[in-house]
């Protein structure tokens, strides 16, 4: 059915930018359609909430922490998502995920998302 291939993680210094990848497919997925999401996890922490973004390409949510600092977008003849991360700090070093929901609605519950990628590291060092 559903698959998502992350990538663009990697090694940064503190202040630095990267760009992560989300590539969707399926026979059965009409990826424009859905709302699609990034989260991100330590060892040892829970699986937090980053951004998500809708349908309507404008209609987007982040967690506070990255306001300002994180770029959601969708490429929806691509079927990919976007996540630009600009300003990073230490803190924001996890697993990044993307994940699907089968909502059209902006969802930050890790419960209304039902595919994820294997995700993506991304270390920042200070």
């Amino acid at each position: 059915q559903v698959q998502l291939v992350e990538s663009g993680g990697g090694l940064v210094q503190a202040g630095g930018s990267l760009r992560l990848s989300c590539a969707a497919s399926g026979r059965t997925f009409m990826f424009s359609e859905y709302t699609m999401g990034w989260f991100r996890q330590d060892p040892g922490k829970e699986r937090e909430f980053v951004a998500a973004i809708a349908k309507k390409i404008t209609s987007t949510y982040y967690q506070d922490s990255v306001k300002g600092r994180f770029t959601i977008s969708r490429d929806n003849a691509k079927n990919t998502v976007y996540l630009q991360m600009n300003s990073l700090k230490p803190e924001d070093t996890a697993v990044y995920y993307c994940a699907r929901s089968q909502s059209v609605f902006l969802k930050v519950r890790r419960d209304d998302y039902d595919y994820w990628g294997q995700g993506t590291q991304v270390t920042v060092s200070s």
